[in-house]
């Protein structure tokens, strides 16, 4: 098919062609990055915490009589925890990661208080923690029994042992240097010293949106705060059925606080990543409306270019082209208008996203997006317009006799 004509012929009716051509431009650049961001944010959800999801789940105690004794009550839910058939173990901690609230300080390698620390989030657990959450040793040791302390609301002061993330000791001692961190100090509250005694491999922190999620510290203490979060982790596939029998455990063992919260880490991410899902899901149904607006608008003027073109097209038949020819003739038409629209689209595309990362900090984009973009939305033209090409085709040559 010679594609001269066919440009030469476009040129003399281009207004139809033009708003096609942009119409797949900037179906090209929304859809390219919306695809961006999905992937971005699957990307994020995707990262693992560092803990046995499956197996975890966390329940809140509360206490409201004056005389419920916190530190008593705590040691005993964890002993009758433990002792459950199917219980793998049981901490009382502050917080889980993707939960959305949590404490967060920082750490430095020098005291001072004009050095600037790494932010890193906290989570108090005692020497169970590392089995409860399910985290991977990576480095040094943990904690013994004797480290662990009681930490009240007022509490100023932090134990002199800390566990650390790979990440945070690549933070505070470099990429290459980060297994130096284990018997070396750091300082919390700018002078406060801490001997890093352990290394984790990850666990996140409980805000998913935070450029420091794999920056976490376990500090070995008990809370002393009227209201404890009691994490516990069972065998495979018993999670469901022990939930129900730790709740009544500690409704039952003391009258004098409240039991509520009963949640697993699998409903803790879904719920952390809500936004994310929901935003995934708009974007798709955008992404697919645009391309079926775009089809339909080829279509449209594929049926409308059809319709004016009828007793040309009879003319051709009746000539000797064949209904190969003719559809052929309409499909390359489409691929010239589908054409100029990705090379326009692409640079659009590039143009949005650039605006975009500034605006709104987000991903670049990858550059393969483009390719793949251009090629889905030529194919697409081309499937729009075979309808159109076909009923073109289909047209007799004994139209070129009759007269308009």
């Amino acid at each position: 098919m010679q594609f001269g004509p066919i440009w030469r012929a476009l040129m003399r009716n281009r207004t139809g062609a033009i708003l096609i051509a942009l119409q797949v431009a900037v179906t090209m650049a929304i859809m390219v990055n919306a695809i961006s961001i999905i992937q971005s944010r699957s990307e994020a959800m995707a990262r693992p915490s560092g803990v046995d999801e499956a197996n975890i789940f966390y329940i809140s105690s509360i206490g409201f009589n004056e005389e419920f004794n916190e530190r008593v009550t705590i040691e005993e839910d964890l002993a009758a925890i433990r002792a459950l058939p199917g219980v793998v173990n049981a901490i009382q901690s502050n917080s889980v990661p993707l939960s959305g609230g949590g404490w967060s300080m920082g750490l430095q390698t020098e005291a001072g208080d004009d050095i600037d620390g790494i932010g890193t989030a906290v989570y108090f657990t005692d020497e169970h923690g590392l089995d409860t959450y399910g985290l991977n040793l990576v480095a040094g040791e943990n904690f013994a029994p004797s480290d662990v302390g009681w930490r009240e609301g007022s509490t100023p002061n932090w134990p002199d042992r800390v566990i650390i993330t790979v990440s945070l000791a690549k933070g505070l001692f470099g990429e290459e240097e980060w297994r130096s961190a284990v018997g070396s100090t750091v300082y919390i509250n700018s002078n406060e010293p801490m001997t890093v005694i352990g290394i984790i491999e990850r666990m996140q922190a409980p805000w998913n949106g935070w450029d420091r999620l794999d920056n976490t510290m376990l500090s070995p203490e008990h809370t002393l705060f009227r209201s404890t979060r009691y994490i516990v982790r069972t065998e495979p596939g018993r999670r469901d059925e022990l939930m129900p029998q730790v709740e009544e455990l500690l409704a039952d063992s003391n009258r004098d606080r409240i039991v509520r919260g009963l949640t697993t880490m699998e409903e803790t991410r879904e719920r952390s990543y809500r936004g994310h899902a929901s935003m995934i899901k708009m974007l798709l149904f955008t992404i697919a409306l645009l391309l079926l607006i775009t089809a339909l608008g080829i279509v449209g003027l594929a049926s409308f270019s059809v319709s004016r073109r009828t007793k040309q097209i009879g003319t051709r038949r009746a000539l000797g082209a064949s209904k190969a020819d003719i559809a052929s003739y309409f499909m390359s038409e489409n691929f010239l208008i589908s054409g100029v629209g990705v090379l326009l689209g692409a640079a659009l595309t590039v143009g949005l996203n650039m605006a975009m990362v500034d605006a709104f900090d987000l991903d670049r984009m990858e550059l393969w997006l483009l390719p793949v973009a251009m090629l889905v939305l030529l194919v697409v033209g081309q499937l729009a317009v075979l309808g159109p090409a076909r009923r073109a085709a289909s047209v007799p040559p004994a139209v070129a006799t009759r007269t308009v």
